[in-house]
């Protein structure tokens, strides 16, 4: 398969999709672990720590960079096989297979991709905008500054109206790595006849978790379960 081929054929662009989210699916894992240091109920001091090193470290810094571009050509793939597809289907079935033939959400990946992708640029001027460039609250701890993205996310999740967004926002992205998961590994070819029941074990445990463990976090917020 040439270059062209890889971003202009279908199977090319099922490729790019399965390795942007095996890229996206580390990337949760990473920021859930991040994000997760606010249970320590510290005053933020670990969260923040875990933040600034994120923020300051070069090789975090040019990968995010990668992630933004793999954001991108994740959403625009999906969605141009979603329609490739769709245009192939010059007439509607009669008759709908429903559960079947596939799970709703498979069925339905576009919308919540889209979702998600709607949420994302929420959360980026929520937190990343305000961070990296439009300037953020700065505390001093044992001579380092530190940006008290802990306090942001405070006086964030105090809108019952934000928190309800990001709960609704989790919700899609554990619907969409239901399919997405599994499909990452089979496109990739790595979910042979071998592996199928524990990638796919492993794909359901990580798409309620992860989402799940997010959702928590702007609730325990709002409910004032940490301080």
């Amino acid at each position: 398969m040439n270059w062209n081929t890889l971003f202009s054929s279908s199977i090319g662009k099922k490729l790019q999709m399965g390795l942007t989210g095996i890229f996206l699916i580390l990337f949760l894992l990473v920021h859930c672990y991040i994000n997760a240091q606010i249970f320590w109920n510290d005053g933020g001091q670990k969260f923040n720590e875990a933040a600034h090193f994120m923020a300051n470290n070069p090789l975090i810094r040019i990968s995010e960079l990668g992630l933004f571009a793999f954001l991108i050509l994740h959403t625009v793939q999906g969605l141009s096989l979603y329609f490739k597809n769709k245009s192939k289907r010059t007439q509607s079935y009669k008759v709908s297979a429903g559960n079947a033939t596939s799970k709703w959400y498979s069925r339905s990946m576009a919308i919540l991709g889209t979702l998600i992708l709607l949420f994302l640029v929420m959360h980026l001027n929520h937190f990343w905008v305000p961070s990296r460039i439009t300037g953020l609250e700065t505390y001093n701890f044992n001579g380092v500054e530190y940006h008290n993205l802990y306090a942001k996310m405070q006086l964030q999740f105090k809108d019952a109206m934000v928190v309800a967004i990001y709960s609704l926002g989790c919700i899609s992205l554990a619907w969409h790595l239901m399919h997405g998961f599994y499909s990452a590994f089979q496109t990739l070819g790595l979910a042979s006849f071998k592996y199928k029941s524990l990638i796919k074990t492993v794909g359901i445990t990580f798409s309620i978790l992860i989402p799940l463990l997010f959702a928590s976090m702007p609730i325990a917020f709002f409910l004032d379960l940490i301080k």
